[in-house]
């Protein structure tokens, strides 16, 4: 028996492999490249080391494609067969990737926090029950469950700086911006490495619309984030987002090219952030070229994925955005499929969530402006399952409003720019858009009031 680096027992006879675990999970909060190495190399000086097979099937899962789930069955395999000795730690996390594979991410959640009641100081169960948990939209369950190890932790132990960063996330998602960018400037500041950190202090100068201040927290040279993983494009899609709020649409459109295009290869194409932005900017009337080329050819190949709600909803943007209407409908076909056939999380926020709006996506795209409006206005505060934040889930809003206006459902804009405004006063192209409607709508003074904000 050894022990991590919080004193937690592992179930191995290598203090190597248990070092090589340590560093591992080091990695992966930064956001290096380099945990999945270091998992195989615990794996070569000790293959029977269940925690560290539990780790190699995490980070598979984290690839987020179908094409690995023969490698991640075959782990859990080995453990139902009597395989490898399992402390009750050990156990749950077993439990926590059965659940995740199937695509059932509250019982994968459940587990973790069970993991967690007992043994708080895991690192690692403690950041995969955040990654899962934001990607199902739950944000008091991101804030309850970091807050209740808070305690246990403190600035002398080991990987503190991220446990600060994820409460910082969790706190900026429940709208206590204040706390948040106090407890994300302290992780980041204990530990410059941390992106999500970093990420989250720029999450609350987005939602308080501080603009400029957010364009300096992100002033970082690509060479600084030269070895990090693909988190990092998102980190510089919110730069990105900075940028569009002040109208600066070429320095967006460079980012997009020199930043978040360059994390792409054969294997990997970066769909969600991409698309994301490219939609924003073509919602302010720029022309983004044939820049959806390559993630509507990505985005066909992955149609049958449904892993998680989130990137599906990506793929069909990119798909319907490029005029792949064809594709973009087996799609959703497809989606519907697996919401009947699958089970857990996942296919329920597909059914419930996620067809609708794609159904709507597909509408916009295609010109179908008022049947767009018809099926996003009910859902349209009720998208968290398909998990994100709530600035990523904002482009759907965006979209109902550009829907609103271009289908001339002028008293449906004005209702959903006067909610924009009050929640982002500083916005200027939301205050510039209101203003537009309003004197559309004959409310000549009014008009005059909020082009005042705007700017212009």
């Amino acid at each position: 028996m050894e022990y991590d680096i919080r004193g937690l027992e592992v179930s191995t006879s290598s203090k190597t492999a248990a070092q090589k675990l340590d560093l591992a999970v080091a990695d992966y909060l930064d956001y290096g490249t380099n945990a999945g190495s270091l998992v195989k190399e615990a794996l070569g000086e000790d293959a029977d080391c269940a925690l560290a097979q539990c780790y190699r099937g995490y980070l598979l899962m984290m690839l987020e494609n179908r094409a690995v789930f023969p490698k991640i069955q075959e782990i859990l395999d080995k453990f139902s067969e009597g395989g490898p000795d399992l402390n009750p730690r050990e156990r749950l996390h077993v439990k926590a990737l059965q659940g995740w594979v199937k695509g059932d991410l509250l019982n994968a959640c459940l587990a973790w926090e069970q993991i967690l009641e007992k043994y708080p100081l895991d690192l690692m169960a403690l950041k995969l029950h955040h990654t899962m948990a934001f990607y199902t939209g739950r944000s008091n369950v991101l804030r309850s469950v970091v807050s209740g190890v808070l305690g246990e932790w403190d600035g002398n132990t080991p990987g503190y700086s991220n446990v600060q960063g994820m409460y910082a996330y969790a706190l900026e998602e429940c709208g206590d911006y204040e706390q948040a960018e106090r407890w994300g400037r302290e992780a980041a500041e204990r530990n410059p490495e941390d992106l999500w950190a970093i990420h989250s202090v720029a999450h609350v100068m987005e939602m308080q619309g501080r603009t400029q201040e957010g364009t300096k927290w992100l002033d970082f040279s690509p060479e600084k984030w030269a070895s990090k993983n693909m988190f990092k494009a998102h980190v510089w899609w919110h730069a990105a987002l900075f940028n569009i709020a002040e109208r600066d649409y070429h320095s967006a459109i460079q980012l997009f090219d020199n930043e978040l295009s360059s994390i792409n290869s054969d294997k990997y194409i970066d769909v969600s952030n991409q698309a994301a932005l490219l939609k924003r900017l073509e919602i302010a009337g720029v022309d983004v070229g044939d820049r959806w080329d390559l993630l509507a050819e990505h985005s066909a190949t992955r149609i049958n994925d449904h892993i998680l709600p989130f990137r599906d909803a990506h793929f069909c943007l990119a798909l319907a955005a490029k005029g792949n209407f064809g594709v973009a409908r087996k799609h959703i076909d497809s989606m519907a499929v697996f919401a009947r056939s699958g089970e857990g999380w996942t296919a329920e926020a597909t059914k419930t969530t996620l067809i609708p709006l794609c159904e709507a996506m597909l509408a916009y795209e295609a010109g179908e402006y008022a049947k767009a409006c018809d099926l996003l206005w009910p859902i349209r505060n009720e998208l968290a399952p398909i998990g994100g934040s709530l600035a990523q889930r904002d482009l759907f809003t965006q979209i109902l409003i550009d829907a609103a206006v271009k289908s001339g459902r002028l008293a449906t804009a004005r209702n959903l720019l006067s909610e924009r405004v009050a929640r982002f006063p500083s916005s200027k192209p939301s205050w510039s858009q209101y203003a537009r409607v309003l004197s559309d709508l004959g409310e000549t003074q009014r008009a005059k009031r909020a082009a005042t904000h705007s700017g212009a």
